[in-house]
């Protein structure tokens, strides 16, 4: 049996995490395929691809995050920080996409995506960074409260303060924004206890 290319590409992923021993990603990763699903019900596999893989970069470690995080004034909204997130995940998926054999049609479309998955731009992006920040809350919260605040030392609550109001002021749909909102202000209760 063949699979799809997005079966392929949850592989892929799923496998990537696995050795970089960050297995915690991929539901993360996983839920952000469901609630793009959720929110565009339509959402073609290009879509799908792009939510599932729209980190990948992190499981290859090709940006330094702790050292930029730590650095940065703007902590995890640095600019320099996102682009190149953004751009590394592209490439990644892009050249497992390319030795998979995928059309350059979809590959593009992919880069696109995945590109754009932290600020967005046209309707699909801004799907796929909604759904992104909505997984974020149900999922990660926890993780940066745990590792991110002892890792930053001095200035790490209030960056992850920031991390977390800026994910959900990034949203752009009123859907989203209203099924994150309990999980933004719960994410906040927890910061400050």
């Amino acid at each position: 049996m063949n699979k799809s290319t997005y079966e392929l590409v949850e592989q892929f992923v799923v496998d990537a995490f696995t050795r970089a021993e960050k297995s915690g990603n991929i539901r993360h990763l996983q839920r952000t395929v469901y609630w793009v699903e959720q929110l565009r019900p339509d959402a073609d596999e290009a879509l799908r691809c792009a939510a599932v893989a729209h980190d990948i970069e992190r499981a290859f470690k090709k940006v330094d995050t702790e050292d930029l995080i730590r650095s940065s004034p703007q902590g995890y909204r640095d600019e320099y920080f996102l682009k190149i997130h953004q751009e590394e995940s592209a490439k990644t998926i892009a050249e497992f996409l390319r030795g998979q054999g995928v059309e350059s049609e979809f590959i593009t479309r992919v880069i696109h995506l995945v590109s754009r998955h932290e600020i967005g731009g046209d309707d699909d992006q801004n799907i796929l960074k909604d759904a992104d920040s909505m997984s974020f809350f149900e999922n990660n919260t926890d993780r940066f409260l745990a590792h991110w605040i002892p890792m930053l030392g001095k200035y790490g609550k209030e960056k992850v303060r920031a991390k977390f109001q800026w994910m959900f002021d990034r949203i752009t749909s009123p859907e989203a924004r209203s099924i994150a909102y309990p999980w933004h202000e719960e994410a906040m209760k927890k910061l400050d206890t």
